[in-house]
């Protein structure tokens, strides 16, 4: 299995860089490892893809927090969440990338290192249309959340044209180059000023771009490309996520028109509240309620987990509020790095509320015993206090 190299390293940034310098260094590395600059150099290609996933996650600020707080885990990893979910091709990073380079982004724009080298690579020379985003909302239950889960849902976005395979084309042959642009996707303008000639490129205004136009449009997307559908998308969850989380899927957003790059699906994590545990970040919760008895005498008691029921034994004179700690019976962590958390069960004494004359009787008897007068040891702290020891 191959190690990913830290983002902040790839970028040669620090941990604390802000936006500006992301975009920066982002640029940098780009042109440093160039394919053009470094044809057939298969490591600088491998390099170049490497920069830009990492920009791609510390530009963002949510996936930036996440890969700071969990690391490459914490984006999915081989879960098919963040990143690239599996890899850009050289004409995708162009296209996703082409704005911070001054090239309009996100659609038609020039190859954003054409000014760099001298031209650029012909498909980035073209308008590459990207799809939008979708975001869904996951409801988990705090066991699907403790073992992870693979979710199907049914999320209603465009999808690619069948019938002209998402070309816009009545047929294959259905095409003409631009006669605007000869098909290169891009004019160019050259203006005089006082300083002298200036020259400036931009899509093609006739084409949008494309380098081609349309003659005989596909009757069922109008040319589009998309049509409006549903598709049916497995999400693999990991163990340990939490409420508010959100992970992404690339390429499962909307399909683009006319054989674009389609958009990525956001994934939104909601908790469904759990009957008996509460959850305090990889740490659950529960309250357990005894008889007087056997807190006097002690007992074993059943107490629920994730993964099933526990005996647990009660010690004889056990107090009310006292905390049974039972480890790694809580939570995963989601970068599966911190190990598991722990279940923390508070024992309550419960105080009858009625009572008949004979268990009334035989109270007032034993109330009158020395080994039933109040002495608590300096040792004995209130359960706010133990609990706030325990998270600190």
């Amino acid at each position: 299995m191959t190690t990913k190299r830290d983002y902040y390293e790839i970028l040669e940034i620090s941990k604390s860089a802000s936006a500006e310098e992301i975009k920066k260094a982002y640029r940098q590395q780009a042109l440093k490892y160039h394919p053009d600059k470094n044809p057939g150099d298969s490591v600088s290609e491998e390099k170049f893809k490497e920069s830009a996933e990492a920009y791609e996650v510390l530009s963002d600020p949510t996936k930036r927090q996440r890969y700071d707080q969990f690391g490459h885990s914490g984006l999915g990893g081989n879960h098919g969440f963040g990143g690239f979910s599996g890899g850009m091709s050289i004409d995708e990073i162009f296209s996703h990338f082409g704005d911070i380079f001054g090239g309009g982004g996100g659609g038609g724009f020039e190859d954003p290192f054409g000014a760099f080298f001298g031209g650029g690579r012909r498909r980035s020379g073209r308008t590459v249309h990207k799809g939008s985003n979708l975001r869904v909302k996951v409801k988990l239950t705090l066991e699907e959340i403790a073992h992870g889960v693979e979710k199907k849902i049914k999320v209603n976005k465009y999808i690619q044209c069948s019938t002209c395979s998402g070309s816009g084309a009545k047929d294959g042959s259905a095409y003409q180059t631009c006669s605007t642009c000869n098909g290169s996707g891009h004019v160019t303008r050259v203006t005089s000023t006082f300083l002298g000639q200036m020259q400036s490129t931009s899509a093609c205004p006739h084409c949008g771009g494309e380098g081609k136009v349309i003659t005989d449009k596909c009757p069922d997307c109008a040319g589009n490309g998309v049509v409006k559908g549903e598709e049916v998308i497995s999400i693999k969850i990991p163990a340990g996520v939490a409420e508010g989380m959100q992970l992404s899927m690339g390429g499962k957003g909307n399909a683009a028109a006319r054989s674009g790059v389609p958009g990525d699906l956001y994934i939104q994590i909601e908790e469904i509240q759990h009957h008996e545990f509460e959850r305090e970040g990889n740490h659950l919760l529960y309250n357990h309620f005894l008889n007087f008895s056997d807190a006097v005498i002690g007992t074993s008691i059943e107490i629920p987990t994730v993964d099933g029921k526990v005996k647990v034994k009660v010690e004889p004179g056990t107090q009310s509020g006292k905390i049974l700690r039972l480890r790694n019976k809580g939570l995963p962590s989601v970068n599966g790095y911190e190990g598991k958390g722990d279940l923390l069960v508070t024992l309550h004494v419960w105080t009858p509320k009625t009572l008949n004359k004979e268990e009334k009787s035989l109270l007032e008897k034993l109330g009158k015993s020395p080994n039933f007068q109040p002495d608590p040891s300096s040792k004995e702290r209130s359960f706010f206090s133990k609990v706030k020891d325990y998270f600190e």
